[in-house]
């Protein structure tokens, strides 16, 4: 259940996808030529980055394996990303996702710094952005793979484990795993130096005052509200 409005295409989430999109189809012109360059010049090939190709930690993550790849990645950053951007603010969740799919990728290239194999997706900043929600919505009903209700926060430890030991090698597939690992790790460190911040950790505090008393409204109505109670929602929705 909401109890506040989440836009549904917010502007920094639009912006990201619209861009994603486009650098794909560019990206299936240059394939259907027969070409490596494209993957090879923005794609992140560990070794190249170490050789001054330091761009590709930001221009991977515009780059997908296939369309079931692009449309996965898409589809849950709209899942969960359009309520953390209402929750923050465009550009503060714009600066969250690229500082967590960049930082991915500069640890993928530092375990990975003899690799000449391109790494490509934007999955390392998809987990940073399921870590975030996990943190702030940790009890919130998710269903895990689509069928399986879990709440939000033992689905982040899930696939934390899962990441932890497939970079283990525990995993025989191609997918970059240190990426994902990556991803929540540079978002858990985020999370937790913006929450030593004043103005950040207010904004929680607030922001779990408003739960509980939505909670309460949904189960008990708008009568069973104390009077700073209900001038604290007339402000907040003012």
């Amino acid at each position: 259940m909401r109890y506040y409005y989440v836009e549904p295409f917010p502007r920094g989430l639009r912006s990201i996808i619209l861009a994603t999109v486009i650098v794909f189809f560019i990206q299936l012109i240059f394939q259907a030529t027969g070409s490596p360059r494209f993957i090879l010049t923005f794609g992140l090939v560990p070794r190249l980055f170490w050789h001054g190709f330091i761009w590709q930690a930001f221009t991977y993550m515009f780059l997908h394996g296939g369309f079931f790849h692009i449309f996965i990645n898409m589809f849950i950053l709209w899942m969960f990303g359009r309520e953390l951007e209402t929750l923050w603010g465009t550009g503060r969740f714009l600066r969250y996702y690229f500082i967590t799919g960049v930082g991915a990728g500069v640890i993928t290239a530092l375990f990975r710094y003899h690799s000449t194999i391109p790494v490509i997706g934007a999955s390392g900043a998809i987990y940073g952005v399921l870590l975030a929600f996990g943190m702030l919505f940790p009890n919130r009903p998710v269903f895990l793979y689509f069928f399986i209700p879990i709440p939000a926060k033992f689905m982040v430890l899930l696939f934390f484990f899962i990441e932890f030991f497939s970079t283990l090698g525990y995993a025989r597939d191609n997918i970059a795993h240190i990426a994902h690992l990556g991803g929540m790790v540079i978002g858990f460190i985020y999370l937790r130096v913006m929450a030593m911040s004043g103005p950040w950790r207010e904004k929680r505090r607030i922001q779990r005052e408003l739960d509980r008393i939505l909670m309460k409204l949904s189960r008990e109505g708008w009568d069973s509200l104390e009077l700073w109670e209900k001038n604290f929602l007339r402000e907040y929705y003012q």
